[in-house]
Parts: C-alpha cells; sequence; structure tokens
C-alpha cells in the first residue's frame, strides 16, 4: 500500500470517530433523559479514544511510514453493557422520541466505522495495521450491539403499547 493511502484511510477514519464523538455530544447535551445522557456521553468518551488511538498511530506512520504494534490501554465496553442498558435508560426513550431517532442515526454511522475498519483489516498486508483495525471494528461492533438492542426494545414496547403484535 503506499504511503498516501494509509495515511487517507487513518484521516478518513479520524474524522469518522471525530463526527461520532460530535454527535454523541450534542445528543447528550440536548436530551431531557439522565440515563441518555449518560449513555451518550460515555459512547462520546469512547469515540475520543478512538480519535486518540488513531491519531498515534498517525503520527507515528508520518515519522517512520510504519504502523506500531498494538498496545491498547483500554478494552472494549463489552462488560458495560449491564451498566449501560438499564431499566431507565430503557423507559425513558420512546420511540417517537429524539433519543430514539439519534439511536437510530447512531447505528448507521456504527456500521459505516465497522465496515471501514474490517475492509481495511481485510484488505491490508501489515500485521499491525490489521491488528489496530480489526481491534476497532470489534469495539465499534460493541457499540452497535448495545444500539440495536436499545432499538429492539423500543420497537417492542411500541409494539406492546399500540396492541401489535404479528402473532
Amino acid at each position: 500500500m503506499s504511503d498516501s493511502a494509509a495515511l487517507e484511510i487513518l484521516k478518513n477514519a479520524i474524522l469518522l470517530e471525530r463526527r461520532g464523538r460530535a454527535f454523541y455530544t450534542k445528543v447528550a447535551e440536548q436530551t431531557q433523559s439522565d440515563a441518555a445522557k449518560r449513555f451518550f456521553n460515555m459512547m462520546a468518551d469512547e469515540e475520543e479514544i478512538h480519535v486518540s488511538i488513531l491519531s498515534k498511530h498517525f503520527k507515528n506512520y508520518l515519522q517512520t511510514k510504519t504502523f506500531g504494534p498494538a498496545e491498547y490501554d483500554h478494552t472494549h465496553s463489552d462488560g458495560l453493557s449491564s451498566q449501560v442498558l438499564t431499566e431507565d435508560l430503557k423507559d425513558q426513550i420512546s420511540a417517537a422520541d429524539f433519543e430514539a431517532a439519534a439511536i437510530s442515526a447512531a447505528m448507521s454511522m456504527e456500521k459505516n466505522a465497522i465496515a471501514l475498519y474490517s475492509e481495511r483489516a481485510e484488505a491490508t498486508g501489515d500485521p499491525d495495521e490489521k491488528a489496530l483495525y480489526k481491534w476497532l471494528a470489534d469495539w465499534e461492533k460493541t457499540h452497535l450491539n448495545f444500539l440495536a438492542e436499545i432499538d429492539k426494545e423500543l420497537t417492542e414496547k411500541i409494539w406492546h403499547d399500540n396492541n401489535f403484535w404479528p402473532f
């Protein structure tokens, strides 16, 4: 891969993560729900971690023309699921509200990030670059799983509230 292609991918990844952070921060600022505010702030914080990691790789690549070995000091947020997906959060967000629309938009953003990182991990021959993008794709999948679980609960709640069940 050419140097310019590696740098272009890193720049796009950093931009994607910054947009995600900005989006989650804005939703957290605008929501009236304390539980949603905590959730979206947590998501913004995680996107900031991604920006930091990618920025370090960008700087390293500019200097050395290589990706450094993976030394990530933060693990995926799988274990936070029970802390984040609380009944308070599920109860405070309704499918017709701003937060529900934000969850839908966020799912799309996370899918885009997963696709970018997965495609790059698959395409590169550099094991350190592959490790970086695979790790990021896996982390974004945890975000998508959080969001999908909330979306599913909201849909079922609306179905239940409107006595609509397809069976």
